[in-house]
């Protein structure tokens, strides 16, 4: 790993493009710098990728949420790395963070995400994994 040094002004500008306690610096430079198919291949697996390998999703299928008491509906897509991608192409490697973004709450991703293809929610597609 290379080390670089940055002045305050364009660490301030990444400060404010970063997700507090989601993004590293590492991060933000890749969305920023790298095309997304250069990012999402150097990334770890997310935490859908063992649905993607079991062939239960696929990458580019959609996630909806909606909010039952106000009828807010939300949508994601999971890549091919099992990670989940907001439309505004901000991505996480876990369902709930992505959802937090939306209602501003911790909730449980899994739970609460419905994948659109198949009509279940991720929940229900992980409980179906083989073990």
């Amino acid at each position: 790993m290379n080390k670089v040094e940055i002045d305050d002004e364009v660490f301030a500008y990444l400060q404010k493009q970063a997700k507090p306690l989601v993004d590293s610096v590492n991060d933000v430079l890749r969305r920023l710098l790298l095309p997304s198919g250069a990012a999402a291949a150097t990334r770890p697996p997310g935490n859908l990728a063992k649905l993607v390998e079991a062939g239960l999703v696929q990458a580019g299928d959609g996630l909806t949420h909606m909010r039952k008491r106000t009828g807010q509906t939300f949508h994601a897509t999971i890549d091919a790395n099992g990670w989940t991608e907001l439309p505004d192409g901000r991505i996480f490697r876990g369902p709930s963070p992505a959802l937090k973004e939306y209602v501003g709450t911790q909730v449980d991703g899994n739970k609460n995400w419905t994948h659109d293809r198949s009509g279940k929610t991720l929940r229900q597609l992980l409980d179906a994994l083989p073990r």
